[in-house]
Formats: C-alpha cells, structure tokens, sequence
C-alpha cells in the first residue's frame, strides 16, 4: 500500500480498477480497511473491497479490490499529506508480508507503492527505501536499481548517495556485477545478446586522466572484465552522448555511475511511465518511479500511469522466470 498518507494508496486503487488489469494478472493489496474502503467510495469506484487475515483465503479469481489485511496497523488514520512515522512503519511492515507472501510462492511478483524516506528513518528504519530494505530482508542481497520508460532502461552502479561520495563508493567489482545484473535483466526482458553502454563518471569520460581517474582505475577495468566473460558491453563512455545513442537503439541498457545521471534523461522522456525494477532480488519486485506525492494527496488527480506500467513489468518478468 506504500505510505498511507500519501499518492500510493490512490494509485495502487486506481491501477487495480483500470481496464484490462484482471485480464493481466490477479492481485492482491497488503494494506488496510480503514485507508482503502473510504478511498474506493471517494474515487467513484463500483469496486468489491474483499478483506482478508489470512492469504490461504484469498478468493484470487473473484471480480473486487482483495486486500490481505495488516496486522497492527496505527490506531488512528494518517493525516494526509503530511509524515507520520506510524504510517511509515506499517507501509514497511507491509513490503516485509509482501516478500513473504512472494518468497512462499502465494504470489509471483511483488509491486510496491512510494515510500517517504524520511517518515522511514522517524519510525526507526536504518534504511534509505526499498532497495536496500528489500536486500535486507533478502539475507544481503547485492541489489541494484533498474529505472525503465520511453524506451530507455538505465541501471544505477550507486543509489541514494551525497554526490561527493560516488567516487569513493565505485570499486571495479562493483561496476562489474551492475553490469551483468543490467544484461541479466534485458536477458529476462526478452533481448538474448543485450548491448550494454557504460557511462563514465567525469566530464568526457576523464578525457584520458585530464579531468579524473575513476575511468581508467575503476570503471575501464570492469567494462574489460565483462568483456572477457563475453558481454557485449562498451564503455566507459561519455555521459554527454551515451543517452543520445541509448534512445536511437545503439544500446539496449545503460549502465551509470550515480542516480541523477542516469534518472534526468529517462524522466525528461518518461516522467509519468517510469518503472523501478530491483536486480539481484530472489524475487520479482517493481515500483512507480514516483515518490508519495504529499502535495496532490488526497485529492484524487494522482495518475496511475506508473504504477500500471509496473504492475504490467512485474507480469512479464513474472512470466520470464516461469
């Protein structure tokens, strides 16, 4: 249900309702009665709300809205727009029984809906968002974030990091295996010899050592590795062009070196469509690349389009992994 007093809840309700979706795939809502039954009756929705505690009950092939509901739950509901570390932690409490309910094989895949970073640390989670709640609670997973919309898929070699530390953070081990995950996951996507771009960090790609080393101590030398496991991979290119080629079909996934490198170009062309797919989970787990949207909660004008768009992701790479 992501963050009660915020978009995710709307969105998860209205993507669920859309047209087509029961034709694509069964699904099943961990969240709360309180949020989700008003929500539906506000939103104009003709639309079962089917309530249960226990997963073995859920009547998967009913027409209606199933939430399985979570134990616990704050005693009041959020207000909204605003963070409540109450809420955040029942928004977590939530992704855990949905990587459960995957990890025991009564679901295929896992969609969750936004997260407030800072509702997450005020509630008492070490952890900067899914991505690294969800390695944790994979067993340490080396997980890494796959951002795909208008045709552009980009994988990141370092997340939710201050600027001035991504230097530091790269290692050539590192940028290796976000290669072979990037390539991994086109594989599943259903392109068998992917071409995979690597961005530099530095202004054009170092210039040869004039404006950086990171290119020829780290990142060359990881490009090199996967090169002789034969992945089709180049780099380290300059970031400046590496989009310009990626959306003309030169490369099939770009792999970068820090998050605004890689997230301004996909959002300049897909802001609405974006999907977040983690790499290196057991499981198959996507999300709207959008935050909770506290500004336009509660006012029913949020869109669906990402959270379709990753609920449809999570059904393909579903089907892929059999």
């Amino acid at each position: 249900m992501g963050d009660a007093a915020g978009v995710g809840p709307e969105v998860a309700v209205k993507a669920l309702a859309a047209p087509g979706r029961e034709e694509i795939c069964s699904a099943l809502v961990v969240g709360d009665e309180r949020v989700f039954a008003p929500l539906i009756r506000s939103l104009g929705y003709d639309l079962p709300l089917r309530v249960y505690d226990d997963p073995d009950r859920v009547g998967w092939g009913e027409p209606g809205l199933h939430l399985l509901q979570l134990p616990d739950p704050p005693p009041a509901l959020p207000r909204t727009g605003t963070i409540d570390p109450g809420w955040a932690g029942a928004a977590m409490r939530a992704v855990a029984r949905g990587v459960e309910l995957v990890r025991s094989g009564a679901a295929d895949a896992l969609v969750t809906a936004p997260l407030n970073k800072e509702g997450i640390r005020r509630a008492g989670y070490p952890f900067q968002g899914h991505t690294d709640y969800l390695a944790f609670l994979a067993g340490g997973a080396d997980c890494r974030m796959m951002l795909a919309g208008g045709g552009i898929r980009v994988v990141l070699a370092t997340v939710h990091v201050a600027l001035r530390e991504v230097s530091g953070l790269l290692t050539r081990e590192g940028i290796a295996r976000t290669v072979r995950l990037a390539r991994e996951a086109m594989v599943r996507f259903g392109t068998p010899r992917p071409r995979v771009a690597v961005a530099g960090l530095n202004p054009h790609a170092g210039e040869g050592g004039l404006f950086g080393d990171e290119e020829g101590k780290v990142i060359g030398p990881a490009v090199e590795e996967c090169r002789r496991e034969g992945i089709e991979v180049s780099g380290p290119l300059p970031p400046d062009t590496l989009f310009h080629h990626l959306a003309r079909g030169r490369f099939d996934v770009a792999v970068v070196m820090y998050h605004d490198q890689g997230l301004i170009p996909l959002k300049m062309v897909a802001f609405e469509q974006g999907v977040n797919i983690t790499l290196g989970l057991p499981i198959v787990r996507t999300s709207p690349d959008h935050g909770t949207a506290y500004d336009i909660a509660g006012q029913g004008v949020a869109s669906p389009v990402s959270m379709i768009e990753a609920i449809k992701v999570a059904c393909r790479l579903a089907g892929a992994n059999g």
